[in-house]
């Protein structure tokens, strides 16, 4: 099968040379007029040689987001090929007593524009752009015959799908609509609001630092920041922690830190809720001191045109939290921020803990589980990024005063 063919500016051939999967307006010279938003179509050098397949977009600045380096036919049969490819590298990073990962991560799968999770026998799907949205049926049948779940939910309520003109959508796709599926994550039990939770219903990404937390063991009392429902809080509460105070500013999320607890047979008491913005939190609480403190925000620059405002926001979220910290507890940092690179994020917590007078020992750097795989044709896909510390205090001297000269 052949598409229309988009001719390439010369010159703007070497992304897709060293397989990024985006081409931009910029690079595009020549449209055919029956090209249709979100429609399959080859891409051509200024020979006319075809040297990528993929879906076009008429209004975001990525026009093509290429699914091959090559040319090729996207069907049902493609998606199957993809789906068992990424099924395999799963079979290797997921740990055996693990049962909700995530399937496909869009350009890292190669895949553009869909991301998959998996929780027990049901499976949500993200979709970003039109060209996805054009080949739904396509992936879900290919889903079907991968998986053979019980039900397919489609929570595409992303942002970045106003950039194609879309909306938000959620709909059941496939099988039975299903209740808060229970799973295990390292042999934790949890449940995923598929319907209505944040994002699939669960963060899957951060089970890597939840596992380092089960693992090496959070003493005496925590305090879980930005929380959703609790994940890390009982990972601390498994590893010896004896008590865990969760704060959110969403109700839903910590009704879900109470039905956490409770599976995992944590009194109540001693695993806390707070209903209340995390910022206004920090404000008010200057002087607590916890063995340990975890913080873990929503994406605070979501564009590089934020990236100013952004850090600014980073630097005060941590250095106001890591004062909360006694001293030789733990301080557990996180950022999701794509556009807050690791030496960015480090760099904040070099100055907020100078001002803070504090001292960091970095005993982990810890990054999005693998079944996020990080693309070294795509460093798009790497974005999260998590700092555990040791915290000491020390005696801060006293400003040194310069006399003026005559």
């Amino acid at each position: 099968m052949s598409y229309p063919i988009v001719q390439l500016v010369p010159g703007k051939e070497a992304a897709i040379g060293f397989w990024h999967p985006w081409v931009f307006s910029g690079a595009v010279a020549v449209v055919p007029d029956d090209v249709e938003h979100g429609g399959l179509v080859h891409v051509s050098d200024r020979k006319g040689q075809i040297i990528g397949t993929g879906t076009y977009s008429k209004s975001s600045s990525i026009r093509v987001r290429l699914f091959e380096f090559k040319e090729a036919v996207i069907d049902k049969a493609w998606f199957v090929e993809k789906i068992r490819a990424a099924q395999a590298s799963r079979a290797i990073t997921v740990p055996a007593n693990t049962t909700a990962y995530r399937v496909l991560f869009g350009e890292a799968d190669g895949v553009p524009g869909l991301v998959v999770d998996k929780y027990e026998n049901v499976l949500v799907m993200q979709i970003a752009t039109a060209g996805l949205e054009n080949l739904r049926d396509d992936v879900v049948a290919a889903l079907v015959e991968v998986y053979e779940p019980s039900a397919i939910v489609e929570r595409s309520d992303l942002p970045v799908r106003k950039e194609d003109n879309l909306g938000p959508v959620s709909a059941l796709r496939y099988g039975t609509d299903p209740e808060p599926v229970p799973f295990t994550e390292n042999g934790l039990k949890f449940t995923a609001d598929v319907a209505f939770g944040q994002k699939t219903g669960f963060f899957l990404d951060q089970k890597d630092l939840r596992k380092w937390i089960l693992e090496h063991g959070v003493k005496g009392s925590v305090l879980n920041m930005f929380s959703y429902t609790g994940a890390a809080g009982i990972a601390a509460m498994k590893s010896g922690a004896d008590r865990v105070h969760n704060v959110d500013g969403s109700e839903a999320a910590l009704a879900g830190c109470a039905r956490h607890a409770e599976m995992n047979g944590i009194d109540a008491d001693k695993f806390t809720v707070q209903d209340t913005d995390a910022f206004d939190f920090l404000n008010v609480n200057k002087d607590s001191r916890y063995d340990a403190v975890i913080i873990d925000p929503p994406a605070l620059i979501k564009a590089g045109r934020d990236a100013e405002e952004g850090k600014k926001a980073y630097h005060f979220l941590n250095r106001a939290a890591m004062r909360l910290v006694a001293d030789g507890g733990l301080f557990i940092t996180s950022s999701c921020s794509h556009f807050l690179p690791e030496e960015d994020l480090a760099f904040i917590l070099r100055r907020a803990s100078v001002q803070a007078g504090i001292r960091l020992e970095i005993l982990a750097v810890i990054r999005q589980a693998a079944d996020h795989p990080q693309s070294v044709y795509f460093p798009e896909s790497i974005y999260l990024k998590s700092f555990v510390c040791r915290v000491t205090r020390v005696k801060m001297p006293e400003k040194v005063v310069v006399e003026e000269v005559a």
